[in-house]
C-alpha cells in the first residue's frame, strides 16, 4: 500500500493495523481518511482470516478529531451541512467497530481529542502511551459531541463524569484515563504498538467468534430490559454450545487442557 494513503493497513498474522496516516494534521478526520478507514473496516470484518484489529495514528496524534478548518472552508454559508456529512460518514465507521464481531484495539500514541477521543471510545479496548492524553473537545468549539461519543462515554465514567469531561474540557493524562476506567493499560510511548499487537495476537488465538458474539450482547444490554437480555443470553449460550468453539472449549475442559480455537 502507498505510504501516504490516509489509512496504512498493516498484516501480522491474524491481526490487522490501521493507522491513520495524515501526520502533519494529526490525523484529522476528512473524507477521504474516514472513506479509507471505512473500507478496511468493512473488509476485515469479511475476511475470516482476520481476528482482531488494532487502529492507531501516525507521528505524535492518535487523531485531532474532525479538521475543523476543512470543514469550514467547505461549506462557509451553512458549516452545518458538512459537519453533518462528515458525521454521516464517521458514525458509518463507529458502528462497524461496535457491532464487528471481532476485537478491536485503540493504541491512543499520542492526544486523541473531540472525534479521536469518541474513536478510541469506540473500540473494545484502549492502551494508551504514558505520554498520550484524551481531551472532550468538543463543547469548547461550540459543538456538539458526535462518534458515539454520547454513547460510550457514560457507559464507561458514568453521567456525572461524563458531564465533568464535556463541560470541563480539561485534557486527561494517561494515570488519570487508567484511574477513571477510560483506558484497559498504559504503558511506555516506546512499547505500546508491541504490546498492542501482543494483545491483540492474544485475542486472535481465542474464541473470537464468541467473543463477538458476547461484545454484542454486552452492547445491546443497554437498549434492552432484564427479560429482554435474559432471553438473548438464553439463545447465545444455547447457540455458542453447539458452534466449533463452544464444543472445542467444553472439551477442552472435561479433557483438562488449553483449548485450540484458532484453527476452527
Amino acid at each position: 500500500m502507498a505510504q501516504d494513503a490516509p489509512v496504512l493497513a498493516a498484516r501480522e498474522g491474524a491481526v490487522l493495523t490501521l493507522t491513520l496516516n495524515n501526520p502533519r494534521r494529526l490525523n484529522a478526520l476528512d473524507p477521504p481518511l474516514l472513506e479509507a478507514l471505512l473500507g478496511h473496516l468493512r473488509g476485515a470484518a469479511r475476511d475470516e482470516s482476520i481476528r482482531a484489529l488494532v487502529i492507531t495514528g501516525a507521528g505524535r496524534a492518535f487523531c485531532a478529531g474532525g479538521d475543523l478548518r476543512a470543514l469550514a472552508e467547505l461549506s462557509p454559508a451553512r458549516p452545518g451541512n458538512a459537519f453533518y456529512g462528515l458525521a454521516a460518514q464517521f458514525h458509518l465507521c463507529v458502528q462497524e467497530i461496535r457491532w464487528m464481531e471481532k476485537p478491536v484495539i485503540a493504541a491512543v500514541n499520542g492526544v486523541a481529542a473531540g472525534g479521536g477521543f469518541s474513536l478510541a471510545l469506540a473500540c473494545d479496548l484502549r492502551l494508551m502511551a504514558a505520554s498520550a492524553s484524551l481531551q472532550f473537545a468538543y463543547t469548547s468549539a461550540g459543538l456538539v459531541v458526535d462518534g458515539g461519543g454520547s454513547f460510550s462515554l457514560p457507559r464507561l465514567v458514568g453521567l456525572g463524569r461524563a458531564l465533568e469531561l464535556a463541560m470541563l474540557d480539561e485534557p486527561v493524562s494517561a494515570e488519570q484515563a487508567l484511574g477513571g476506567g477510560l483506558v484497559t493499560r498504559v504503558v511506555p510511548d516506546a512499547e505500546l504498538l508491541a504490546a498492542a499487537a501482543a494483545l491483540a495476537s492474544r485475542l486472535a488465538g481465542g474464541p473470537v467468534r464468541t467473543m463477538g458474539k458476547t461484545k454484542r450482547l454486552l452492547n445491546g444490554s443497554f437498549e434492552r430490559g432484564l427479560e429482554a437480555q435474559l432471553e438473548a443470553e438464553r439463545h447465545g449460550i444455547s447457540d455458542s454450545a453447539d458452534s466449533p468453539e463452544g464444543r472445542e472449549g467444553v472439551a477442552a475442559f472435561l479433557e483438562k487442557r488449553e483449548p485450540r480455537f484458532a484453527s476452527r
